[in-house]
């Protein structure tokens, strides 16, 4: 115990003496004493201290040789070491030397063998490497330390660990001595600079990993062979050589074969067992090792990686075999005076030339797909004035191909440039003007692989050497292959090469006047069928390839005849190996195989497109018939035209006797309701959301006496309350009107059929009659009733005596009435035409003057031609009315007292006014009987002209006419104007956005033969809406979009006027039917914008979509799709459809309402007798 010293060091003196040797047994120590067994200090050569001693410390079996960090260059002699029982551990540290001497010695210890601190161990004696020595450890570790061996060395351990040490082994030129042998089975580290050198064969074996960490780190040999890894790390700035780069005359020199032009057999099928052997070729081989990282250099004459997963060389990575070469070679380029001719391989050396004489460039030799030799040089192999061709990389063979290659880096075996020569922009650059050799020629890249990554700044090259200055010629390019192993094909097929990189094999640079050399190869292995090139890349879409081979020429254009139209071809995966090839139509809208549109596709199911244009008119034609056979049975008679029935007036049917009672009740009360009724009251405005109905607030004349005034505006402000529009209403009016302008209009009157009713529950039920000064009406709640037209446009409110009035002037009589105004019903547009609405009242009252039969008859004539008046161009249309009045209706009336004029009045704020008839007597200046019914057209004329009245006008106010003292006493003034000839001229017409359509939608007169228009307009209808079908299925060929703005601009209404005509057609009643078929007309022009954004989308997709199918042939004997000039086809089907319908259903409608023709004859006779 204690803590004392014991030492047995070497004495100091002018050479200092050698350590001593202690022992130590001891068991238990509890202080360890500090024990020192150095060599003593030289003061003749302080550098050299004595040679340590050694301590043996028996319990753990250690053996410590330590110099105390004294240096010296005296080695402690270590004879032999134990066997039985081994060493553990051996520490050589603190500058002290080892030596094992003896030849054929075994160092082995149980555990490690640590050599320290400056602590050298040495194998052998120096300039006698005749000896092989064995060292046996479970590790051996380094840090600044070194290991020499003088012969060979075969050393096994578990792990091997280098900091800042050497190992250098010396051959000697015995070539049985000549390899090396070091494994550690688990971990192989160098760190900081560690270097194995070998100046003869060296195998580096192991198990696990060999990792050269960073800049320094280096293993190199004349031939090395690194082994059996799991991994390799080759660290940035550490290096990997085979053979040496100076190699002196002593070492063991590999044998490159540069003269032979076979091919070693070991470089495609090298042996298995990765064992270094003499006779190879190769100069560094790393063998059987699962991945290698690069980020350092790999450099070698040849380098062959065998039975290697994978190879990652990174972006600071190189793996060269550049300029390691031959000088010679069988494409040697020839120095002759001075110049000298680039060496040549893959291709043919550049010449050399000087003063006009020129040396040709060594040949070319080789086989570009299987390539296997060295580069040549140029030059004098004896002298230094020689460059060296570049050298052979080999990954991978045959047997045992590469997994993957993945190159960030540089892979070269570049050819040689001469000394002084640098490479810049490709030329050769010199130093000076002396004459030199040509370049090298390139070596050999030779890659058995599965797959390649080439990255954006990867070099994989085999270029040329630069020339020397002066006239020499550049080195020939080397050979590139890549043999692909087990090509995917087919469906199974995946790109085998990612090339971002560049891949070199040009010749090198000729200074001038001499050459360059020729362009190297770069090939790969023949592809099999359906691919093509050097990476065995899929054969571009359009083409395929029956036979194996790598030529983009063997990739034969598909034929085009088997091409649909619309339709390109189309790469597949594996490339396309035979015909017919895979294509696919140009648009998910067109169907395979033919790459028909759903329309093509129906169209060619029924024979093609005249065969299916008959079949659609025939079955059009069929369903038209069964349409029109299902109308009469569910219609019946109702809708056929037929003379009108007899409008019998207060004529009673007497061949019905037992209705005779009921017939004299309703004439009785038609006759009682006459008697009593006193005036009736317009309501102005059309009845609008913006100009609704409504009663001025004044008490006409007429009323005066039987109504309190101030009531009776009470009774007008409630009234026009009523009839007024919520702004809902009319903003859905609005919107309706810009999206589906028939539904406005449906909207439009179903409002004003609530207002009407809204107005007569009001007056019936609600109000009380205030007004009315008649106790029996206010009782009753009776004197007040509202009415309208059929068009809910014209409204008027009829006042009634209650019976308890006492006034024998009231009601007044129809000569006291005049002149009396009767508006038309009606705004003169196509949906709602003028009409003069005649009701009992009406009738009655002019009964006192005019038989009923010639008012009816009067009345359906002035209807009939009202209804050709249209809105917007009233100055034309309202001509044939004067003329009719003047020709027809007053010759007839004249006999009665009675003259009516075309007038206007009733003029609202808003510019709106009424157009109507002006009804007032006339003196009898010529006898009745003399006019009768058959007064012709110039008597009538004459009259007119006799007569003073028809030309009573005034600008602003309507004056009756003159007729009997009585009735110029009574006479009124009525706010408005009479219209004739000259007075027309100045009406003034309002056009609204709407005019347009009357030149499509008018009121006409009737055609008759009603069964044919029916059956015609049933045939336009379902051809409407095939085309519309047709025109969709057109419009979803090219795009969906297309389809929707259709459809949606306006909503659905290109698909409405099919449901709308049926519903038209298959009405009751001819009033019902003809409104139904109105509505049907304003469908077929709203669906017109739709057919205008239909012709939209064709005109732009045809104009701007780029279509590959445009350039191609068309096949097809008729196309019908809208990538055709025929796009216009339906569109245009359809405006002449729909026009044609237009037209048909303006007959129709004429027809159902008009069905006694004779309405519009010229005749008078014929008019007023029929």
């Amino acid at each position: 115990t204690g803590s004392g010293r014991i030492s047995a060091c070497g004495g100091n003196g002018y050479g200092g003496g050698g350590g001593g040797r202690v022992s130590v047994d001891v068991f238990s120590r509890h202080y360890d004493p500090k024990i020192f067994v150095h060599g003593g200090g030289s003061f003749g050569c302080p550098e050299n201290a004595g040679a340590a001693g050694t301590l043996y410390d028996a319990v753990p079996r250690s053996l410590i040789v330590s110099n105390h960090n004294m240096s010296t260059d005296t080695e402690t002699l270590l004879m032999e070491f134990p066997n039985q029982p081994l060493w553990t551990n051996v520490y050589i540290q603190n500058n002290a030397r080892a030596s094992v001497p003896l030849l054929w010695s075994r160092v082995q210890v149980q555990g490690q063998i640590s050599l320290l601190f400056g602590g050298v161990l040495s194998f052998g004696l120096a300039h006698y490497s005749s000896s092989e020595f064995e060292l046996f450890a479970e590790e051996l570790l380094m840090s600044d330390s070194m290991i020499r061996v003088y012969g060979a060395l075969r050393m096994s351990v578990k792990i091997f660990l280098m900091w800042n040490s050497t190992m250098l082994i010396d051959g000697g030129d015995d070539v049985i001595l000549a390899t090396s042998l070091l494994e550690a089975s688990n971990l192989i580290v160098l760190k900081e600079s560690s270097v194995i050198h070998s100046n003869a064969n060296l195998g580096v074996h192991g198990q696990g990993l060999l990792n050269l960490s960073g800049p320094g780190d280096l293993i190199e040999a004349q031939r090395l062979v690194l082994s059996l890894f799991y991994s390799i790390h080759v660290g940035p700035g550490s290096v990997l050589r085979g053979p040496l780069e100076n190699a002196t005359n002593a070492a063991v020199t590999p044998m490159l074969h540069c003269e032979n032009q076979d091919c070693p057999i070991e470089l495609h099928h090298p042996p298995e067992d990765c064992n270094v052997n003499s006779s190879l070729s190769f100069t560094l081989q790393i063998c059987r090792v699962e991945d290698i990282t690069v980020e350092g250099l790999i450099k070698g004459s040849v380098v062959h990686f065998h039975r290697a997963r994978t190879i990652a060389v990174q972006s600071s990575g190189i793996i060269s075999a550049s300029g390691m070469g031959c000088t010679g070679g069988v494409g040697r380029g020839v120095l002759s005076n001075g110049i000298g001719s680039g060496g040549g391989h893959g291709g043919k050396g550049g010449p050399g030339c000087y003063n006009g004489s020129c040396v040709e460039g060594g040949i070319s030799y080789g086989n570009a797909d299987l390539p296997c030799e060295l580069g040549s040089g140029s030059g004098n192999e004896s002298s230094a004035e020689s460059t060296a061709g570049g050298g052979i990389i080999v990954m991978g063979s045959f047997e045992h191909p590469l997994s993957n290659l993945s190159i960030e880096g540089s892979v070269s075996a570049d050819g040689e440039s001469p000394e002084g020569t640098s490479r810049k922009a490709n030329y050769a650059v010199a130093d000076n003007s002396n004459g030199g050799p040509g370049g090298g020629s390139g070596g050999t890249v030779l890659l058995f692989l599965h797959t390649l990554a080439l990255g954006e700044a990867a070099i994989l090259s085999s270029i040329g050497g630069l020339s020397s200055p002066t006239g020499a010629g550049g080195g020939g390019g080397g050979r590139i292959h890549f043999h692909w192993s087990d090509i995917p094909t087919g469906d199974v097929y995946q790109p085998i090469a990612t090339v971002k990189g560049i891949i070199h094999a040009r010749g090198g640079s000729g200074a001038h006047p001499g050459g360059p050399g020729e362009n190297g190869t770069v090939t790969g292995k023949a592809c099999p069928k359906g691919l093509y090139g050097i990476f065995c890349e899929e054969c571009p879409a359009g083409t395929y390839k029956n036979v194996t081979g790598s030529d983009i020429a063997l990739c034969h254009r598909c034929p085009a005849q088997e091409l649909p139209h619309r339709s390109v071809y189309i790469a597949v995966r594996g490339g396309i190996a035979e015909t017919p090839c895979p294509y696919r139509c140009i648009s998910d809208r067109y169907h395979m195989p033919h790459c028909y549109t759903a329309l093509e596709e129906l169209v060619y199911t029924f024979g093609g497109p005249w065969l299916f244009g008959l079949l659609l008119i025939g079955l059009l034609i069929l369903l038209a018939l069964v349409l029109s056979v299902a109308r009469m049975k569910f219609v019946g008679v109702d809708e056929l035209p037929g003379p009108a029935p007899p409008q019998h007036g207060s004529q009673i049917d007497h061949s019905f006797p037992f209705l005779e009672s009921l017939n004299e009740v309703l004439e009785t009360n038609r006759v009682e309701e006459s008697q009593s009724h006193v005036h009736r009251m317009y309501f102005m405005g059309p009845n609008t959301c913006s100009e609704p109905w409504h009663l001025p607030h004044t008490p006409p004349e007429q009323i005066k006496e039987i109504v309190y005034e101030g009531a009776f505006n009470t009774f007008v402000d409630e009234i026009n309350a009523l009839a007024a529009y919520q702004w809902w209403e009319g903003a859905i009016y609005s919107i309706l009107s810009v999206l589906a302008y028939p539904l406005a209009w449906s909207w439009q009157l179903w409002r004003r059929r609530l207002k009407l009713q809204r107005l007569r529950e009001f007056v019936r039920s609600e109000y009380d009659h205030a007004c009315l000064r008649s106790c029996r009406s206010r009782a009753l709640y009776e004197g007040i009733k509202v009415a309208a037209t059929s068009d809910l446009m014209l409204a008027y409110v009829d006042f009634f005596l209650g019976g308890d009035e006492k006034r024998t002037d009231l009601p007044p009589r129809l000569q006291q009435r005049f002149p009396m105004l009767l508006p038309f019903g009606g705004d003169g547009s196509y949906m709602a035409p003028f009409s003069l609405h005649s009701d009992n009242i009406l009738t009655s009252l002019m009964s006192q003057s005019v038989p009923p039969t010639t008012w009816y008859r009067l009345v359906a004539g002035l209807n009939a031609q009202l209804r050709l008046v249209r809105r917007g161009r009233l100055r034309v249309t309202f001509r044939p009315v004067l003329r009719w009045l003047e020709t027809h209706a007053n010759p007839a009336l004249r006999v009665h007292g009675i003259h009516v004029d075309l007038a206007w009045f009733q003029a609202t704020a808003c510019g709106y006014f009424q157009y109507g008839l002006l009804v007032y007597a006339i003196e009898e200046e010529n006898d009745p009987a003399s006019i009768g019914y058959i007064g012709g057209p110039e008597r009538t004329e004459q009259q007119s002209r006799e007569n003073p009245s028809s030309h009573l006008r005034e600008e602003t106010h309507l004056n009756q006419a003159h007729g009997s003292n009585e009735s110029l006493m009574r006479r009124r003034r009525t706010f408005g104007s009479i219209l004739d000839a000259n007075s027309i001229q100045v009406l003034e017409e309002k056009r609204e956005i709407f005019y347009l359509l009357s030149f499509i939608l008018h009121n006409t007169k009737p055609v008759g033969h009603q069964d044919l228009v029916g059956l015609v307009i049933s045939m336009l209808l379902l051809g409407d809406f095939s085309l519309v079908l047709l025109t969709l299925l057109q419009l979803y060929s090219f795009s969906l979009a297309d389809v929707f703005l259709v459809l949606f601009i306006l909503p659905l209404g290109i698909l409405l006027p099919f449901p709308a005509g049926i519903n038209a057609l298959f009405s009751h009643g001819p009033r019902r039917s003809a409104g139904l078929a109105r509505v049907y007309a304003l469908w077929i022009v709203t669906s017109l914008i739709n057919v205008v954004v239909t012709f939209l989308c064709g005109y732009f997709h045809h104009n701007t979509q780029s279509s590959p199918s445009r350039n191609q042939p068309n096949f097809q004997p008729w196309n019908i799709s809208m990538d055709e000039s025929e796009w216009w086809i339906f569109p245009a089907g359809l405006v002449l459809c729909k026009f044609f319908q237009s037209r048909l259903i303006n007959w129709h409608v004429a027809n159902l309402e008009i069905q006694d023709r004779s309405l519009y004859s010229n005749d008078f006779d014929r008019f007023w007798q029929s």
